[in-house]
């Protein structure tokens, strides 16, 4: 089921998947206000609607996202939502998973839209990089503060410095990615969904939550901290119908409570 959101942004729903494409190909998805609002209201989407269980966010005609769009910017356009930030997404990123399929080039603000999501699947012959230092600025949507978290510092350090692109297969090798195809990436990216949306919703969310918000935990809270957020998912109906469905040899029936 196709729709559109807004002419920069498309959303498709396909099997509790929600497909969000910035479709800006003629800029190359660069981002601009609009796209930016697009993506916000597709991400409060997904959380809200309980049918929707993972999202995907990918660009139209080859490319991921190109960056901020330049031009905007000349003309005192910001391409970030209050209390979301860049792409309205990276400084909020939604409570369900979030998968970003990348063709092309994933530059600039479109690596941190990138290293915003959860999973990343990308064509082989994607480029990744931030390179605003080359244009006397910096990767202020999330590049300098989230890279050392996902790969190697010095390998982050190199990337901001330089402003030099690396190419998927670096990429996939840092673990900055999840899979390179030699295919479609948001077919890839697909089939990555439907094994995560195959699995408990509750605990899906959860998993997810806990990983984000732990890294921020004093040790000797962790385990008190996790109790509290998967208390409710092991004594939730689907707990109980993921081990019925397990012991009845069939697949289970969330019910996401």
């Amino acid at each position: 089921m196709s729709e559109q959101a807004s002419a920069d942004v498309l959303t498709e729903v396909d099997d509790g998947v929600l497909i969000v494409t910035i479709n800006r190909p003629e800029a190359k998805n660069a981002m601009n206000k609009a796209a930016a609002e697009g993506i916000a209201a597709a991400m409060d989407r997904l959380d809200a609607d309980d049918d929707l269980r993972v999202g995907i966010l990918t660009g139209a005609g080859g490319t991921f996202c190109s960056g901020m769009d330049l031009k905007g910017f000349l003309r005192g356009e910001s391409p970030s939502i209050e209390g979301r930030g860049f792409g309205g997404v990276v400084q909020a990123p939604p409570a369900k998973p979030l998968i970003a399929a990348v063709e092309g080039y994933a530059l600039a603000g479109g690596l941190e839209l990138m290293i915003a999501c959860d999973l990343v699947v990308a064509h082989k012959d994607a480029k990744f990089g931030i390179p605003e230092a080359k244009r006397g600025l910096v990767a202020a949507a999330g590049g300098v503060m989230m890279l050392p978290d996902q790969i190697p510092e010095r390998v982050a350090m190199e990337l901001a410095l330089t402003g030099d692109f690396i190419t998927a297969q670096r990429a996939y090798e840092l673990g900055l990615i999840n899979r390179v195809t030699d295919g479609s990436a948001l077919d890839e990216a697909k089939e990555l969904a439907a094994s995560i949306a195959a699995n408990g919703p509750l605990a899906v969310r959860v998993s997810k939550q806990i990983m984000k918000e732990s890294r921020g935990w004093a040790m000797d809270e962790r385990y008190d901290k996790q109790a509290q957020l998967i208390g409710p998912v092991f004594i939730s109906e689907d707990a109980r119908e993921g081990a019925a469905a397990f012991a009845e040899k069939r697949k289970p029936v969330w019910k996401g409570k």
